[in-house]
């Protein structure tokens, strides 16, 4: 690496808007940030499981076909 260069490394906390902190290093001295590891939906595990269909399922319901219907 050459010298004088790279900009300097610094202990830095991270702080999210959940109140959880954390600390690692980074050229800035403080972060803020609004969603974290431990508030996401999708890695906390509270994400909705939503059941997805396909577009012939929802012609389906929107239109009231019944089975025997579907068939001819």
């Amino acid at each position: 690496m050459k010298a004088n260069i790279h900009p300097e490394m610094k202990q830095t906390t991270i702080k999210c808007a959940c109140g959880a902190s954390f600390t690692t290093r980074s050229t800035k001295e403080n972060i803020e940030v609004e969603v974290c590891s431990e508030c996401h939906p999708f890695y906390s595990g509270q994400q909705g499981n939503t059941k997805r269909t396909g577009n012939v399922e929802k012609f389906i319901r929107k239109y009231g076909i019944k089975d025997n219907e579907k068939a001819a």
